[in-house]
This record gives structure tokens, sequence and C-alpha cells, in this order.
């Protein structure tokens, strides 16, 4: 009778893990893009019954801070986690990612655009999947342009923002000339002023790793980018990121934006934009310089060592990132709307073309966004709207905080760069790279 009792006990906590499925816990990005995956996500699991997923979405600081800690401290809080082109490198030297290895035949990662495969990868290896990429360009208001007899050049520059700003600013109707990032962070306003600073001649650092932030350069950009958002932009803007501009544009409220070309499939949806089909898509201005004026980034798929469900996550990730979900997605919400910046194949369909107006733009972008030769001169650094070192995102953020203090009349342009560069020079001396 025991053994019998034994053997039932043992067949049914047999059954029962065999039952129980496998939790992956992910920390994502509160976007458009990421909204949408989430929505689908019901059709993986069907498909793979023996997985869960359990999401953590949040805005993109929140999850930088978050992620950073669970990473860094092993705590394996996460399965799956949102980086990108600037955490992943890094990461990954220091043991923390597990690498995207033996990947199937059908994923066809040679599809992958090449360039995020070598942002994504430290020593020759594999460590995310992206699930979009971007660049940034300009999105601006047709109707609006010809109602005041403007036209876009082919290649805009700051000046040309500067006269288009002045002209269609109309306060009293509720429309601002442009909006632009003002939510301070590393990854917020600083990924539009580091390329307006590329552009003007600028940098973070000279070769010699000594900051540059109190420079001429420097001022010249963002004495131009604070006086275009008083005078042109909509109030508050302090507290705008990508996703409360998103809103601004796709209402109605702003002629011009500048910002990831991710943000062209939500403009041009009718049933998330009030101004869809009335957009054009243009390249990022530029001032003394095409270098760095438009950056580079990717939302990817990595999973932490200390995952405790590595390979389901690697499952949902390949899944997410894969041709057959860009097609899921393109049924759902039309082509339009599908994950960018990722596949060749996206690009050469022809249904993506005929739905994405941006879509030579944005392929442009891409190919032109230059990680190696951000600046005028010469810099020791790798990275366009960023600086490839750990200390970045700590004295990014501060000098990004700073600059958002002199937007809101806090502190004066010369104080916010003067607490910049103290900032950014004990971070590169502590470093070891300024001696």
């Amino acid at each position: 009778m025991i053994k019998h009792l034994t053997s039932l006990a043992l067949f049914l906590m047999a059954l029962t893990s065999f039952a129980a499925p496998k939790t992956v816990t992910i920390a994502a990005v509160n976007n458009p893009a990421m909204i949408e995956l989430k929505k689908l996500s019901p059709k993986f699991e069907a498909a793979n019954p023996d997985i869960k997923l359990s999401w953590v979405i949040v805005e993109e600081n929140i999850l930088r801070g978050r992620v950073t800690t669970d990473i860094s401290t092993g705590s394996g809080q996460f399965d799956l986690v949102f980086l990108g082109l600037y955490e992943t490198p890094i990461f990954a030297k220091r043991g923390w990612l597990r690498e995207m290895k033996n990947l199937p035949a059908s994923y066809e990662v040679e599809d992958v655009f090449k360039s995020l495969r070598d942002g994504l990868s430290f020593s020759n290896k594999l460590y995310a999947l992206p699930f979009y990429g971007e660049s940034s360009m300009l999105m601006y208001r047709k109707d609006l342009f010809e109602a005041k007899g403007l036209k876009m050049p082919e290649q805009p520059t700051y000046d040309d923002i500067q006269k288009f700003a002045a002209a269609l600013t109309d306060k009293s109707a509720g429309i601002y000339g442009i909006t632009l990032r003002g939510k301070p962070g590393w990854g917020e306003n600083m990924a539009f002023i580091g390329t307006l600073v590329n552009t003007s001649g600028g940098s973070w650092f000279d070769m010699k790793w000594k900051p540059q932030i109190d420079t001429p350069e420097w001022k010249n950009a963002v004495s131009y980018y604070i006086n275009l958002m008083k005078n042109y932009g909509p109030p508050g803007a302090t507290a705008n990121g990508f996703n409360e501009n998103l809103t601004l544009f796709a209402s109605g409220k702003a002629a011009m934006w500048i910002d990831a070309t991710v943000a062209a499939g939500s403009l041009s949806d009718p049933k998330e934009s009030q101004v869809a089909g009335k957009v054009g898509f243009a390249r990022a201005p530029i001032a003394v310089t095409p270098n760095g004026s438009h950056w580079l980034w990717s939302w990817a798929f990595a999973i932490p060592t200390a995952s405790k469900s590595g390979e389901a996550a690697e499952k949902f990730a390949l899944w997410a990132t894969s041709k057959e979900y860009i097609n899921l997605c393109a049924a759902d919400t039309g082509w339009a709307t599908v994950p960018p910046g990722t596949r060749q194949s996206t690009y050469e369909n022809p249904e993506y073309q005929k739905s994405s107006p941006f879509a030579a733009v944005t392929l442009q972008s891409l190919q032109t966004a230059d990680p190696t030769n951000p600046c005028l001169h010469p810099v020791p650094y790798h990275g366009i709207q960023l600086v490839g070192i750990p200390e970045f995102q700590s004295f990014g953020t501060v000098v990004g905080q700073s600059i958002a203090g002199a937007l809101a009349g806090n502190m004066s342009v010369d104080q916010a760069l003067k607490a910049g560069q103290a900032a950014a020079t004990r971070a590169v001396r502590q470093g070891g790279y300024l001696k």
C-alpha cells in the first residue's frame, strides 16, 4: 500500500512539474511598438503552452535604471530585458549577458542589418536581438507648410528650422512651430542635443579625453536649442520625452519634430494619429557638418546571465524579432506600423514601401549614421548620441539635468555647461581616461 502511494505521489509530482509553465519576466519600454508586441504575445503563448510571459513595462529612464541594477547585481529579477547599442557591449564585456548563439537558420540572422548586429556584439559575438532599429529625422506637417508657402529642402539646415518654426508658430491656435525632447536623461534630451552638438562642430571629448562641454560649440548649440524651444516650442517642455512629443505631434499641436524614425509609423496610422497623411519626412537637419547629425539606436532583447528561464527567454526573443512577427504585426495593424529598421527584407517588401512614405528616409538615415565618425574632429570614443564608456550614463544624465534646468529658466546656459563640464571631468578622471 505504501509503495503504491509513493509511486502515485511521484507520478503526481512529475505531472505537476511537467504541466507548470516556465515564466519569462520581461523588462520593456512603454512605447507603441512594445505595447503592440505585448498585445500579440498571447499568440506566442498559445503556440508555446510551456511558457508564460510576465511583463514589466515602464518609461525608458526608469527601465534603464532598473535593468542596470538588476543585471549588475545578478539578482535575476528579469529573464529578458530591453537594452540598446550603448549597454549591450558594456554589459557583455562584464559577463552579464548570455550570448545569442546557435540561432536557427530560419531566423535568417544575415537579413538583420549589419550595423545593428555589430553594435549588439562584443568580441564578434552577438548578445542581443534587435526588436527595432532607428535613426533620427525631421517630421513636419505638409499641410501647414503648404498653407504658408514653405518648401522643405532635401537636406534642411538648423537655420531653415529656425525660420520655419517662426513662420509656423500660432500659439493662439494651439500650434507650436516645433517640439523637441526636454525631459532630462542621457537617452532622452541628450539624444537630440548630442546630435545638435555634433553637427554644430562640437564633441563630448577631445582625443586626450578632455571634456569639451564648456566650449563655444556646445554653448552655441545649447543656446540655439533653448531659444528655439522658448520662442516656438510648447510650455512645460522639460516634462516631454519621446512619448509626450509623439502625443503632441499626433494630436496636431506641433508643426515640426526632430526625433526617432520609429515615430513615423505611429504618425502614419489613422487610428493613432490625427495628422496621418499630412506628415512629411526629411533628413535630420545639419549645421556646420553632417557628421553625427542623426543618431543610431536599437531597442533589443538580451538575456541576463542570472536569468532562471534563459532557454524560454531566448525562444520568445527569437519570435519577437523574427520575420514571422513582422508579418503578424502587419496583418494586425498594417505594414506602416511594423517594427522598422532591423531587416533588409522589410525594406525590399513592396507592401512596406507602398504603405510607408517614410521608409526611404529611414533607410538612408540608418545607412549613413556612423558611430565611428560622429564629430567634425576625431574623438576617442564610439557613438553618435552617446559615449560608449560605462561612465556615460551617469555624467550624460547630469548634463541632461543641467540643460533641462537652463530650459526651465533655473540657471543660465553658461552655468549649465559649467556644471556638465565638472561632472564629465570627474567621471573620466576617476575612470582613468583623463590623466
